[in-house]
């Protein structure tokens, strides 16, 4: 016998709770994942280079807590500070790339 499946995958669940791509409720969501996005790719990035937050944070000139909260999503960071994180305290590099929507005319 064989059981039917519940499990769904990320985009269908996304897709249940949010909407579809271009609604305006997922359109709040894919904004506040890009935002813990960051947290999350300096934390990894952190990691790999065998960090400590307060490392990083003394690298960088700022203090622990406010590594923390970044990557944590809990505060925003302002593009010279993220530029500052990863040139003086990952010793990487900063880039951005802007993508634009099709939008149909009617």
């Amino acid at each position: 016998m064989s059981k039917k499946s519940n499990l769904k995958s990320l985009d269908q669940f996304v897709d249940e709770q949010y909407g579809k791509k271009g609604t305006p409720k997922r359109d709040k969501f894919e904004r506040g994942y890009e935002t813990f996005k960051i947290g999350f790719l300096l934390q990894q990035a952190r990691i790999k280079k065998g960090l400590t937050q307060e490392e990083l944070a003394d690298r960088c000139g700022t203090n622990k807590g406010n590594i923390s909260k970044i990557e944590n999503d809990v505060r925003e960071v302002r593009i010279s500070t993220l530029q500052k994180i990863v040139e003086d305290g990952l010793d990487g590099e900063l880039h951005f790339n802007i993508k634009l929507r099709q939008r149909s005319l009617k």
